[in-house]
């Protein structure tokens, strides 16, 4: 077997080649990171080992900096490992006392882990598809929250121009209202619209919903308003309604790539628990990666930062332990999200976040025990690769 460490930077790469015997093959040399590089490191590897099966090569996880050469690597058949940093660095450690970090030292030292083996698993297409999962997920989740934003902003505005509005419809963030305040925004733009341009405009942006009548309230209501004339902030509300209008097709789009990759990709059986929807159940999925990864469900659990700190020094021992609330707060964001659907749609999940509420537990703690009856239903699931079945 070849072994191959590669030590991952923005502009280069520090590569070292050796064997099972533990021959270097190639002292650490630099690669530049562009095709020419590519090339040139490929070739080194094909001197020494044409079969491609018989080598291994491990990247350090550094973020977008690896994707590139990952990519190259994986097109020529290649076996490649991405190693944490820190466990690198643990290893490292272990080798020698001296506390020696350098980029020619972390080449050698992911080649050294190769040899020896210890429980790396291969980057695959399923954790290819798995990145291009929580890339998308994430993505999403900042364009919600960008939009969330807006919309508080929406309700200020309207508030100052037209606060009367906020009565006279179910929501203020409906297709009919943004629709009206993009043509008309403010009570004094409303007041001298003309009636059948409203009552059309009304009708057309809420599929029959709102007719003339509808119209004729809107307007007295318009005429009668305390709302203030100021063209500063209409344009302000104009072109917000816009900005939100923009993220909610971007968002779409991200929703239906987000479909595509569960559907045709990772076929998880997380989606057959009643409750989780796609945007939740693949933000799980995504986060959590490889589920052979964790031993236990418990293990989920520490990694979203859902177990109980500890805090013990002489006598005192903390009984009211919180939640550390350290990992991935995507993953916790997602968890806590779908619990509430779950618990609402699945008849176990809900009796067991009453009985939990029985108990005199405040929601959220009842809705985390919830949670964490849900991570040990989902971890059995994706080990057994079986469906949902409710239990009494």
């Amino acid at each position: 077997m070849i072994f191959v460490g590669i030590d991952v930077a923005k502009d280069k790469h520090d590569c070292f080649i050796t064997n099972s015997d533990g021959e270097v093959l190639y002292k650490v040399f630099t690669i530049t990171n562009n095709l020419e590089g590519f090339h040139d490191l490929f070739q080194k590897i094909s001197s020494v080992m044409e079969d491609a099966s018989k080598v291994k090569v491990g990247l350090e996880a550094t973020g977008h900096y690896s994707y590139n050469l990952l990519g190259y690597l994986i097109d020529k058949s290649l076996t490649a490992y991405i190693i944490n940093p820190l466990h690198t660095n643990l290893y490292r450690k272990s080798l020698s006392l001296r506390q020696t970090k350098t980029d020619k030292v972390d080449a050698r030292t992911i080649a050294s882990m190769l040899m020896s083996d210890v429980n790396l698993k291969s980057y695959s297409d399923t954790s290819y598809h798995n990145e291009e999962l929580k890339s998308l997920t994430r993505y999403r989740f900042d364009k919600v929250k960008e939009r969330a934003k807006l919309k508080v902003s929406i309700a200020q505005l309207i508030n100052i121009l037209f606060p009367e509005l906020e009565n006279l419809v179910p929501t203020l963030h409906m297709a009919s209202v943004y629709s009206l305040l993009s043509e008309f925004p403010g009570a004094s733009h409303v007041a001298s619209a003309h009636l059948t341009r409203l009552t059309n405009l009304l009708s057309e942006a809420s599929k029959g919903h709102y007719d003339k009548d509808t119209a004729i309230h809107f307007r007295e209501a318009a005429k009668n308003s305390i709302g203030s004339v100021m063209p500063a902030k209409s344009l302000e509300l104009k072109h917000t309604i816009k900005l939100i209008q923009e993220l909610t097709i971007e968002i779409d789009e991200i929703e239906t790539a987000i479909k595509q990759i569960m559907d045709e990709e990772i076929r998880s059986p997380i989606l057959t628990i009643p409750g989780i929807s796609y945007r939740m159940g693949a933000m799980i999925i995504a986060e959590i990666g490889d589920f052979h990864r964790f031993d236990s469900a418990d293990k989920i659990l520490a990694y979203a930062g859902m177990s109980p700190s500890t805090y013990q020094s002489g006598q005192l021992d903390n009984g009211y332990s919180h939640m550390e609330k350290r990992g991935s707060r995507y993953l916790r964001y997602a968890l806590y999200n779908a619990t509430k659907y779950v618990c609402h749609w699945d008849e176990s999940f809900g009796a067991y976040l009453e009985k939990k509420r029985s108990e005199g537990k405040h929601y959220n703690v009842a809705l985390s025990h919830a949670a964490k009856k849900l991570v040990r239903t989902i971890f059995a699931m994706e080990k057994s690769g079986q469906a949902y079945k409710a239990t009494s």
